[in-house]
């Protein structure tokens, strides 16, 4: 009599963590620093167990000095380690902006291609658990702004795990956000999306590939992360009514999947770009210039965008939940396109 295998099911956490303890037992060039990495394993739990397992010289908890540790991490990674540097939040960047920017994205560039960076800035991104404007903030589009970095924002947690063995192993450096709501933590409302089917093996998901998480022929939905499991949310309610939606997770806004966007919208003949970001100057921006620029005349409407206002992010439950696009404002949206 056969069996079938059951699923190996994780986390998002217990996924990026799974990733850089394998990479960390195949490279002893490897290690992570931050605030609370350690012992608390990450106040996220993307470092969860590696203490244990690695100890203090490669799993360092640092001061509360951002410029400090990430500026260290620049330089072990020139003189050719692969350090994993956790900002906290992404709303602490402008406090190490300077090391981010001035050193880390321009020093390969700088130096003609003679100094390789192989590290991964990881950072937690996004609101909905009313954490208020000072940690509530996502800022993808501050970092794809600026060349010299990759900048990726998986989704799921096979894709948590592949990207970061991808993150770990690249010779450039990597800015790699997660999401805190699809970490799947104890302590915050659980959400079907934190957990799914990853493999036991180490495997690697391309950066710069996006994925089409739901095939249709009505209507593009680009998002990323939450957005993504919003669109999806939206489509299958969208089908209920005759509406078939296509759902793309950009997964990389650097490099970005303009192949992947451009081949849905000539077959949809309709675009809504969704973001976590402020609207103005933002990713919803970038895709849809895109989009005009290489197959304006496939669109049947308008071009349409959904994004945060440009507003800092309410710490009121409502309010937050106001400015915050979700599953209903982006059916609403899809709604009213296809109708006019």
């Amino acid at each position: 009599m056969e069996t079938t295998k059951k699923e190996r099911m994780l986390t998002g956490n217990k996924a990026m963590a799974e990733a850089i303890a394998q990479e960390m037992e195949k490279n002893p060039e490897v290690f992570v620093l931050g605030e609370d990495v350690g012992k608390y394993g990450g106040i996220f739990g993307s470092t969860e167990g590696l203490l244990g397992k690695f100890g203090p010289d490669r799993v360092m908890d640092t001061p509360i000095s951002e410029t400090a540790f990430i500026g260290a991490a620049i330089g072990a990674a020139a003189e050719g380690m692969r350090p994993i540097a956790e900002l906290m939040f992404v709303d602490f960047h402008g406090v190490c902006m300077d090391q981010i920017y001035n050193h880390m994205a321009k020093i390969p560039y700088m130096s003609g291609g003679n100094v390789k960076l192989p590290m991964v800035l990881t950072t937690a991104v996004g609101g909905g658990y009313n954490d208020a404007a000072q940690h509530s903030q996502t800022l993808y589009s501050s970092f794809a702004h600026l060349p010299g970095m990759k900048v990726v924002a998986p989704t799921t947690p096979y894709d948590i795990k592949g990207m970061m063995t991808s993150a770990i192993r690249d010779d450039n450096p990597v800015v790699f956000m997660f999401h805190k709501s699809l970490q799947g933590l104890g302590w915050m409302d659980l959400i079907e999306a934190s957990v799914g089917h990853v493999p036991e093996e180490s495997y690697t998901v391309p950066l710069g590939k996006a994925k089409v998480m739901r095939e249709g022929k009505d209507v593009t939905i680009v998002g990323i992360q939450m957005m993504t499991v919003y669109a999806l949310e939206a489509a299958n309610k969208l089908a209920k009514e005759g509406i078939d939606a296509e759902v793309i997770d950009l997964r990389s806004l650097v490099p970005l999947d303009r192949e992947t966007i451009i081949h849905s919208v000539q077959k949809t003949h309709n675009l809504l770009v969704v973001d976590e970001d402020y609207r103005s100057y933002g990713m919803t921006a970038e895709v849809s210039a895109v989009v005009a620029e290489e197959a304006l005349y496939d669109l049947e409407h308008p071009i349409k965008r959904l994004a945060i206002p440009d507003v800092p992010i309410p710490y009121s439950r409502p309010m937050e939940n106001y400015v915050i696009p979700n599953a209903d404002a982006i059916y609403k949206q899809v709604k009213a396109m296809i109708s006019e």
